[in-house]
């Protein structure tokens, strides 16, 4: 399998994480697990369909989807050969450019038809593709375009902080920060992002052991403390909480999904 990762232009990057791209020709069955990682996704498939279970059920996804904020790990599994196009938003991202309530997709992959017809507009524009560059190009110009009279909210500074501090800021900190009370806070980061403030902490600190992981020489010790948790134990189970894994048995180097959208 292909895992393709492009930068978007530099004024996209408040906005965009990456365009990503992922083709394979083999059309043997191969189940996937997707991890949290705070952003959400614009996605358009151009090879066979691919299955999801999110809630204890399989579904045949759509060919043209849009993946909210997911608080546990799901799976996904391939029907035959893989074509993918998307966009890695930042987390509100989706609500300053279409205006889109979060809330309503949390732990869902919406079809695209119904959440906004004119995300729609994008796939017609960008499939079939014809290379990484030019997919790039006509990516970067449909969001240069669309993103000129967005306008900043309190919640995209408490979500800078927070990345800023790879998740290990309190609730009182953002609220002081970002000048708002913490009602006014959980209000935003509903609409805007779909998950509480301190929900969404956590997954970026959790996101943050996959980075510190890539120094092979680290100990766990190391890394347990480095990314903020109290003892092992805590580490462990928030571990668990979002892989189903304990960390000593997950594979860190294993190319998939997960791992290509975690270490960046």
């Amino acid at each position: 399998m292909k895992f393709i990762r492009i930068i978007p232009h530099e004024k996209l990057q408040h906005l965009i994480e990456c365009y990503w791209i992922i083709e394979s020709d083999d059309a043997t069955q191969h189940l996937e697990k997707i991890i949290p990682d705070g952003f959400t996704e614009l996605i358009f498939h151009y090879g066979d369909a691919y299955r999801s279970k999110i809630s204890g059920t399989w579904r045949t996804q759509g060919p043209n989807l849009l993946a909210g904020q997911i608080s546990n790990y799901f799976y996904l599994e391939n029907t035959g050969t893989s074509g993918i196009i998307a966009v890695k938003f930042k987390p509100a991202a989706l609500t300053q450019l279409f205006g889109l309530d979060m809330s309503q997709y949390t732990d869902r992959i919406a079809d695209v038809d119904t959440a906004n017809a004119k995300l729609l507009e994008l796939r017609d524009k960008i499939i079939p593709i014809e290379n990484e560059h030019r997919s790039k190009e006509i990516l970067d110009n449909y969001f240069l375009e669309i993103s000129r009279d967005i306008t900043e909210s309190p919640v995209v500074f408490a979500i800078d902080l927070i990345f800023s501090s790879n998740g290990m800021v309190s609730v009182k900190e953002l609220t002081e920060k970002a000048g708002v009370g913490e009602r006014q806070l959980e209000r935003l980061f509903k609409r805007y992002v779909g998950l509480s403030p301190k929900f969404f902490a956590r997954i970026i600190r959790f996101n943050y052991i996959f980075q510190l992981i890539q120094s092979k020489n680290t100990p766990w010790a190391e890394i347990v403390y480095q990314s903020g948790y109290y003892d092992q134990s805590h580490f462990i189970r928030n571990f668990k909480a979002f892989t189903g894994e304990d960390p000593t048995s997950y594979f860190f180097d294993e190319d998939n999904m997960a791992n290509f959208f975690l270490k960046k």
